[in-house]
């Protein structure tokens, strides 16, 4: 694929990218947002409980840390920090997407433009988020242990590079088995061996035991995680759909004007 049309579709990865962050920001609002206030109020309730149990010497160090603003007030950071924080996520990935995209188009079987983007979207749904989020799942701010996140966070990440890894392998062993077995038994072989090494994975990993403290909300934690899930597959349907459309209309041009420059340059028919 030429340079151009590779810069072309990147500009238009991050484009599709803004407007997925846009929807994403609209479900990470108006669905994300009730179970983090939740969980904020259920940190302060405990807090305060634990102020008053603890005693005037508490109390006092309490009154020193209100005194203490917060850099971002929380209207602040559940709108316009919000915002930015989805939509930079959104144009980051999109690009990154469409570079996917541009490699994949052509070596993952016979698929129009339009198809390898949900693919594409798809796969990158799969690995970068639905399979980390199965072995350690979203938690709402403060509600874990505070010395732990180092170690939490490093988990999460190298769950990322091992799944983004394995789908990588997948593709390539589904590519080198489907001569001998035909596409879609080549593509049900690649898959299972995906599905087989990510248990492993998942057994081998430790756990977040202390993810989330002792008595907090069962209900409250499963609305947070459930609204994390949707936040991210809105954002990729999203994109998949929109990326989809846009790179048809690229590749769709570059070919219009290829070969009408081929036609110029033939001779005329005698």
């Amino acid at each position: 694929m030429h340079a151009s049309t590779v810069r072309s579709l990147l500009v238009r990865g991050m484009l599709a990218g803004l407007v997925a962050g846009l929807f994403a920001f609209a479900v990470a609002y108006v669905v994300g947002e009730p179970p983090v206030n939740g969980s904020i109020a259920v940190e302060e309730a405990q807090a305060a409980a634990q102020e008053a149990h603890a005693g005037h010497g508490a109390a006092a160090g309490a009154e020193a840390a209100e005194e203490e603003e917060e850099a971002v007030s929380r209207p602040v950071q559940s709108t316009f920090g919000l915002a930015t924080g989805v939509l930079v996520y959104g144009v980051a990935l999109g690009g990154i997407a469409a570079l996917a995209f541009s490699f994949a188009l052509g070596r993952v079987g016979r698929f129009g433009p339009r198809a390898t983007a949900a693919l594409t979207a798809a796969a990158a749904f799969t690995t970068v988020y639905l399979v980390p989020f199965l072995k350690y799942p979203a938690t709402p701010p403060a509600v874990g242990n505070p010395d732990t996140i180092g170690k939490r966070t490093t988990l999460f990440f190298l769950m990322i590079l091992l799944s983004v890894l394995l789908g990588l392998a997948a593709v390539i062993i589904g590519r080198r088995l489907a001569p001998r077995l035909g596409n879609w038994n080549a593509t049900l072989a690649a898959a299972a061996g995906f599905l087989v090494v990510t248990a492993v994975a998942f057994v081998l990993l430790p756990a977040n035991d202390d993810a989330v403290q002792a008595g907090f909300p069962a209900a409250l934690l499963w609305e947070f995680r459930l609204a994390s899930l949707a936040v991210q597959a809105v954002l990729w349907a999203v994109f998949g759909a929109v990326f989809g459309v846009l790179a048809q209309k690229v590749l769709a041009g570059r070919t219009a004007a290829a070969d009408s420059r081929a036609t110029a340059g033939a001779p005329l028919p005698g």
